[in-house]
Formats: C-alpha cells, sequence, structure tokens
C-alpha cells in the first residue's frame, strides 16, 4: 500500500451546532491535512439549497405549479405566474454572500487561536443555478427561472470576493443533478428542454468556475446525492464522473484548484476504481476521492488499497457533506476515520 494521502477535504456540511465549532473542532483534529476548510453549512443550510426554497415560495413573479415532489422530502415546485413576463422575475439578495462573510469572522476567530493552520483557506461552498433550479421548479419555465437565478448567484459570488481577501478564499461548486443527469440512469430528472446534455451541463460549470477571479481557489464537488445519507442513485462505476471531471477540467480555462468525486459505501470491487485511470487533470489540480466512510478500519484500507492501483497523489474525503441524516456522535466519527487514514503533510 502507497503512503497514506497527506491532503483531506471537507466537502461542506458538517453536524456541528456552530462555523466557529466546525473550525476549532475540525482545525484541531485535522491540522495542516485541510488545505481549505469550510463553515460547516450550520442552521437552515444544515440541507444544501433547501433554504432557498422560500426564495421561490415568496417571489411575486411566481406561482406553484400544483405539484409535489417525490420522497425523501415533498415541497411546491413552481413556474413563472400567469400574469408575469420573464423581464419581471428578479432574484435579490440569496443569503449566501451574508452567511459567508459571518462565517469568515469566525474563520479569522479560530486561526488566530491557532485552532486552524495560518495557511488554511475559508472554504464557501454554493450550489449551481442549475440545482436550485431543477429542485424548485418544474415546466416550460425553468430556463427562464435558471437565467435569473443565475444572475443572483453570480451576484452573491461577486459579494463573497469582493469582501472576503483572495488569498484567505477559495469557492466550491456543487454540481449534483448535473452529474445525474450526466450519468443518464435516471432520465426521468433530466429536464425534457436540455436538449445537448454534455453540452448544455459542461458551458454552465464552465462559465461559473471562470466567474470566480483567477487568484481564488475554486473546486467542484460531484456528487450523486445525499438527502437521506444515501445517494438518488448509485454510479455503477466511476466511469462517468471520470469522463465528466476530464470534461470539465479541459473547458474551464482558468486554473483548476481541486475536484471531488464520491464513492458508494459497498464498492469493494476493482470494476469501480479501474476507470480512475482515465482521469486527466492537470497536475496543479488536487483530486478528492470521497471514500472515507465511518464503518472500520479494515474497509477504508481496502477502499484505499483499490485507489491505489489506479491513482496516485490523491486526498481524501466523504462522498457527500457529513451533516444530514447523521449524529454528531457520527460525524466525529468521520473525523475520526479522515485522521486514522491519512497524514501530516
Amino acid at each position: 500500500m502507497n503512503p497514506l494521502p497527506d491532503k483531506v477535504h471537507l466537502v461542506g456540511s458538517v453536524n456541528l451546532d456552530t462555523a466557529a465549532d466546525v473550525f476549532r473542532i475540525c482545525g484541531t483534529a485535522l491540522g495542516r491535512r485541510l488545505r481549505r476548510i469550510p463553515d460547516g453549512e450550520t442552521g437552515p443550510r444544515r440541507v444544501w439549497l433547501m433554504w432557498q426554497y422560500w426564495m421561490f415560495a415568496s417571489h411575486p413573479a411566481l406561482q406553484a405549479n400544483g405539484d409535489i415532489t417525490d420522497a425523501p422530502f415533498a415541497w411546491r415546485v413552481y413556474r413563472l405566474a400567469e400574469e408575469a413576463s420573464p423581464g419581471e422575475l428578479h432574484f435579490g439578495a440569496l443569503g449566501y454572500a451574508h452567511a459567508a462573510r459571518a462565517s469568515y469572522l469566525d474563520f479569522l476567530g479560530a486561526r488566530d487561536a491557532g485552532d486552524l493552520a495560518p495557511s488554511i483557506k475559508f472554504q464557501v461552498c454554493l450550489p449551481t443555478p442549475y440545482a436550485v433550479v431543477w429542485v424548485f421548479c418544474r415546466g416550460q419555465d425553468e430556463r427562464t427561472i435558471e437565467v435569473a437565478y443565475t444572475q443572483a448567484m453570480l451576484r452573491e459570488l461577486a459579494t463573497i470576493c469582493a469582501s472576503i481577501p483572495h488569498s484567505d478564499l477559495a469557492i466550491q461548486w456543487d454540481v449534483c443533478p448535473e452529474m445525474i443527469a450526466w450519468d443518464g440512469q435516471l432520465r426521468r430528472l433530466t429536464p425534457p428542454d436540455l436538449q445537448d446534455v454534455e453540452t448544455e451541463l459542461v458551458a454552465r460549470i464552465k462559465r461559473l468556475c471562470e466567474a470566480v477571479p483567477s487568484d481564488i481557489d475554486v473546486g467542484v464537488h460531484l456528487c450523486y446525492g445525499d438527502p437521506d445519507g444515501k445517494h438518488l442513485v448509485e454510479p455503477r462505476d466511476a466511469g462517468k464522473e471520470v469522463v465528466f471531471a476530464n470534461a470539465i477540467a479541459n473547458a474551464v480555462t482558468r486554473p483548476l484548484t481541486f475536484l471531488h468525486m464520491p464513492v458508494p459505501i459497498n464498492r469493494f470491487d476493482e470494476e469501480f476504481y479501474r476507470p480512475l485511470a482515465d482521469l486527466k487533470l492537470s497536475p496543479r489540480t488536487e483530486f478528492y476521492l470521497g471514500l472515507v466512510h465511518p464503518d472500520g478500519q479494515e474497509n477504508m484500507r481496502k477502499r484505499l488499497e483499490l485507489a491505489d492501483k489506479y491513482i496516485n497523489g490523491y486526498g481524501i474525503a466523504s462522498e457527500c457533506g457529513i451533516s444530514r441524516a447523521r449524529t454528531r456522535e457520527l460525524t466525529m466519527k468521520f473525523l475520526q476515520a479522515y485522521a486514522d487514514n491519512s497524514r501530516e503533510p
């Protein structure tokens, strides 16, 4: 077996009470293994983008489409109101910049206290506009709503970049519905007006990554969903993830700082890992494999040994955030698994 990885990535949510807790506990446990650290998406942001629901439910230019989505959660979905025109559709502040600025103060406090390594960066995790609209909208107006929401998200990004020093900042784009559409197993979840899935999805992610100033770290988290602590659909192997990652890396013209892809908990076969040999990222791009699960040291080492056969120099992460459907005790087991299966750089 190769030496243990010396890089650990926290994908986003962490089931602790406050951002200050996340910085103190995770920083102390993982030290310089962490290149970046998120605020844990605590409070109403715990269930990823669900806190954006009220942006749609309260919007005067939108109306309920009369549908209730499928389990595991249920909510109304929206379309353009009958009396509204596309030109009237405008989203104001989404809340991501406000949350980032507040958590950054806690980040500075933790770093000053010595709980975080001096070189660590503050990681802001943002959902793609495609993902948010995919969750909350259905019907022929999806594209119009996505355009308006994208403009709002790019304003949030600009505010974040203007209010936090670039040398301290990293932006992560969470790419979930796009990954599921690219995978192709759940065709019913792909919007019907998405004519050229591969071209259109890569173009969206390219635009988002290139909107981040080149002196700020930017990364992509590929995801198969995690609403109840399990994937919406299980990848057959890593092949679709690798092809998607290569397409993104090839399209984005600014440096891509890091990329993450998940590994299901029950995959101990070489068939899953073999496509990793075809991953073609720049040597400057850190690669994180989401194979950390709190299912025991023996299983962890099996996954590491399988990955080592096909890829070198990777860091480790969980398959998604470690908040949803997970207790504080399970979160601590995750942190222990990170520490036990990595080493200080």
